[in-house]
């Protein structure tokens, strides 16, 4: 049963809204370097109102699409990653879904005013919520044969239409380029062939579609294209991969913006950026080095840190890998053997930022790592938040948790071959019917999306969002 319907606050600007979302692909290509292979992307810029978008801290997948739709930052939402803390204890954690969530996104929004809504890929959909339309869960399903449609008679449509559907490329960290090249081609196909089918034949309001392809791209291709990669080979044979790619999906852009008529509104958004990886910074190693982290035991080989013989008792903080690092600290009375005393607990966390930053590349030069406290960048903390967040090298260098490995750098990935990290700007094309844009602008952030999307549709904003409306030309001014 829906909930109750709320207000409707002003006048719509526009029938219906679209939301085209491309992940991770960032303003330096999408706006500049790529835009010579992008007709459609570059005729939309000349009539929208456009620029970078600062995403989430950290600019991963989940939080940033779930922020972008609840305008919420990831403290408020109690997730700061994939994987979360379940609890004090060392070991346990939990992988964020959609269950994860207790703020309504957009589309929840509008369902419960009885507006019709389809949505493709979007991460952190699964498992399905009802909602008031048709709904294809993201990357994060387990496979097809979970229930990955609601309702759940959709999926024999989704079947009809483009064959066995594909969630994500199975390993997008591979060697077998050429294999991963063609199922992200057919990956995305798929999805965007499925879209087009629901605008066609379903009735909507509000539609949005997230295409993982690029963020996959980026990840497998990086080091073959961008010259500065410092695995860069010119004469490789996928020197021209990226821009054909970018090619091909403009052109899929091309075929929905066949489909749209002068009263709908369109957003085409990316959660956030990419850039290369220059290496790897293996934070647990970096810990042991300086006297937080202690063993019983040195393994013999590389181990991930959850099969490491971890002395707690002499152990004040450890970290977890991934595009960035999120450290713990061991606390007294909190965690069950903390050794950090809870009068000492800002001075510890002090005491490593200064440490952090300090950290040189394998010829000494200091690579610019920057450190976050959470309290001092959410508007607040729910559920189990890092002690510190870490961009090793501004997210040039990834957080590699696995120990064993003997030296505080590797340039080697321990999840599989992978060339990019994610960087901290997306982008923005807010394109209004029947009004010019203003063109380029600064000052756009992820938490504007979603009110954006509400002012359009003439939807009361709910008063503990974070963003405001993009307004001719700027962003509206924020509170301080």
């Amino acid at each position: 049963m829906m909930p109750s319907r709320q207000s409707i606050s002003h006048p719509p600007r526009v029938k219906r809204f679209l939301v085209l979302g491309l992940d991770s692909v960032p303003p330096e290509l999408a706006f500049d370097k790529m835009l010579d292979f992008m007709p459609n992307l570059r005729s939309l810029l000349g009539r929208s109102t456009y620029g970078p978008m600062m995403s989430t801290i950290p600019p991963i997948t989940v939080p940033a699409w779930s922020s972008m739709m609840t305008s919420q930052d990831p403290g408020q939402l109690g997730f700061y990653g994939f994987r979360n803390r379940a609890d004090h204890s060392y070991q346990a954690l939990t992988i964020a879904n959609s269950l994860s969530l207790r703020k309504p996104r957009v589309w929840e929004i509008l369902s419960r005013l009885g507006k019709q809504v389809i949505i493709v890929g979007v991460p952190q959909t699964y498992p399905a919520k009802p909602i008031n339309g048709s709904l294809i869960t993201g990357f994060l399903t387990p496979d097809i044969t979970s229930q990955y449609t609601y309702p759940t008679t959709l999926r024999g449509e989704v079947e009809q239409v483009v064959g066995r559907y594909i969630l994500d490329v199975e390993n997008f960290r591979t060697d077998d380029k050429e294999a991963l090249l063609r199922n992200l081609y057919e990956m995305m196909e798929k999805r965007f062939k499925l879209f087009r089918h629901l605008l066609q034949t379903k009735s909507w309001d509000f539609a949005m579609i997230v295409a993982m392809a690029p963020d996959r791209l980026h990840h497998g291709f990086w080091k073959f294209y961008d010259p500065e990669h410092p695995k860069h080979d010119p004469g490789n044979p996928f020197l021209h991969c990226m821009q054909d790619f970018y090619q091909a999906m403009d052109a899929e852009i091309g075929e929905i913006l066949e489909l749209m008529d002068d009263e709908t509104g369109l957003l085409i958004v990316s959660d956030h950026g990419i850039k290369r990886m220059d290496g790897g910074i293996c934070v647990n190693e970096w810990l042991m080095r300086e006297g937080y982290l202690s063993l019983e035991e040195q393994p013999r080989q590389p181990i991930r840190f959850s099969q490491a013989k971890v002395d707690w008792t002499r152990t004040k903080a450890w970290g977890e890998g991934g595009y960035y690092a999120r450290i713990f600290l061991n606390v007294e009375g909190r965690e069950p053997q903390g050794t950090v005393r809870q009068a000492d607990y800002e001075a510890v966390r002090d005491a490593l930022i200064a440490r952090l930053e300090e950290i040189v590349d394998p010829e000494g030069r200091n690579i610019g790592t920057r450190v976050f406290k959470p309290q001092a960048i959410y508007r607040e903390c729910n559920n189990i938040a890092p002690d510190l967040i870490v961009y090793f090298g501004d997210l040039h260098w990834r957080s590699i948790g696995t120990i064993g490995l003997g030296s505080i750098h590797t340039f080697e990935n321990d999840t599989g071959p992978d060339d990019a990290n994610h960087s901290q700007y997306g982008i923005c094309v807010l394109t209004d019917p029947g009004a010019d844009g203003a063109g380029y602008i600064d000052g756009i952030t992820i938490m504007d999306v979603a009110p954006t999307i509400l002012d359009r549709l003439g939807v009361d904003i709910p008063s503990d969002m974070i963003g405001k409306p993009i307004e001719g030309g700027s962003s509206c001014p924020r509170d301080s």
